[in-house]
């Protein structure tokens, strides 16, 4: 199609000498070009919401205990709403690169087809795997013989020979970490006391020791955790018996006993004791926080048993993903009558308020640390 419209306007014009109306063409714009300003780097908003969230949750915690009746009445709703909670993901989780999924129907797969020719091996062919670089037969190994990735051959185990090779073999040595954390992350309750746990527990922390000395703790950020964990579990029901009746004493002191600021000197105490280089060490500040509300928890639980019959929590969660925290949510659902009948105002307040702050998964372990210092250590208490 063929626009006319400027011939014929020339036409009218000719033949009725008079013009046509033109129509005014648009000013133009005039170009002022602007730059916007530069958003924020994520770090910045990561860090900004870090220092923001304790504070906004802490406003939160103290508007709803104004707001509430009693602290009795709401432990007991609260207790009546929910149905349990968990807490946080596992310090080493079992889907991480170096330590593969724990699907049951992976693992069982893989041993249906190699049980009927699976032969435990010796131990130079672990090594010649580790020097091959042969993932595969490490991972047989691993889900077949475990304790021989342990075992101590002349001078070396396994790890301390992949790290000894160089900076060739560090991905082998991560991958034997991820199988050690793993092992350390599926161990049943059922095994934790039988002779045979104990000393594979023992043979992973000198294991897990050498890989810190070595100075993998910089790229494996769980190996930390994971070190501590088994020394707790190997040889720490002692030290965590005696500093439950330690935190249990400043709970029952109310702020004045500071009891948050106790658990945690006396976690970093215990790390600081067992690790020379504890204070060069990130990831150990999250251990520390983890092991903290861990401490609170079972302290607060054995005051609880003061006053009502039940089961304590088994020693040997502590530190071990979240298990402590949903040992005490189910057995607060499981004794909610007898606790709003029989335990103390101030119990009810501490139970209730361990309970609404670690079951928040968008703060960070050591952001709720900080709130319940505010509440338990610097607050009015109950």
């Amino acid at each position: 199609m063929v626009n006319n419209a400027a011939m014929i306007q020339y036409l009218v014009e000719r033949d009725l000498g008079s013009s046509v109306a033109k129509p005014t063409p648009r000013s133009r714009a005039s170009l002022e070009p602007c730059l916007p300003a530069r958003l924020p780097s994520t770090a910045f908003l990561q860090r900004e919401a870090e220092q923001a969230a304790p504070k906004a949750f802490l406003h939160q915690l103290r508007g709803n205990r104004t707001s509430s009746s009693s602290p009795t009445s709401t432990f007991q709703s609260e207790s009546e709403e929910r149905g349990g909670g968990t807490r946080r993901m596992s310090i080493s989780s079992p889907t991480s690169p170096s330590s593969p999924s724990s699907s049951p129907g992976k693992f069982v797969t893989s041993q249906s087809r190699t049980s009927k020719t699976w032969k435990e091996p010796q131990p130079f062919e672990i090594f010649r795997a580790i020097e091959r670089k042969d993932i595969m037969f490490l991972m047989e190994v691993r889900d077949h013989a475990f304790q021989l990735l342990l075992r101590k051959t002349g001078d070396a185990t396994p790890l301390l020979h992949a790290m000894r090779i160089g900076q060739s073999h560090r991905d082998v040595a991560i991958l034997l970490l991820g199988a050690f954390s793993r092992w350390i992350n599926h161990l049943e309750d059922s095994e934790m006391q039988l002779p045979k746990t104990k000393a594979t527990l023992k043979a992973l922390r000198i294991n897990l020791k050498l890989a810190i000395d070595y100075g993998l703790h910089k790229s494996q950020s769980d190996l930390i955790a994971s070190f501590l964990q088994t020394l707790v579990m190997s040889e720490g029901d002692n030290w965590v018996r005696a500093q439950i009746h330690t935190v249990s004493i400043a709970l029952r002191s109310g702020s004045a006993g500071k009891p948050v600021s106790t658990a945690e000197t006396a976690v970093r105490k215990f790390a600081t004791r067992e690790l020379s280089k504890a204070d060069a060490i990130a990831a150990l500040e999250d251990y520390i926080a983890n092991a903290t509300v861990d401490l609170l928890l079972l302290s607060a639980w054995s005051m609880a048993l003061d006053y009502i019959p039940g089961e304590p929590i088994p020693l040997y969660y502590f530190a071990r993903d979240d298990r402590v925290f949903r040992a005490f949510t189910d057995r607060l659902e499981l004794h909610q009558n007898a606790l709003h009948r029989n335990v103390s105002r101030r119990l009810k307040w501490q139970l209730r308020l361990l309970r609404q702050v670690l079951e928040d998964r968008n703060v960070t372990y050591r952001a709720k640390v900080e709130v319940l210092t505010s509440e338990l250590d610097e607050g009015d208490g109950v």
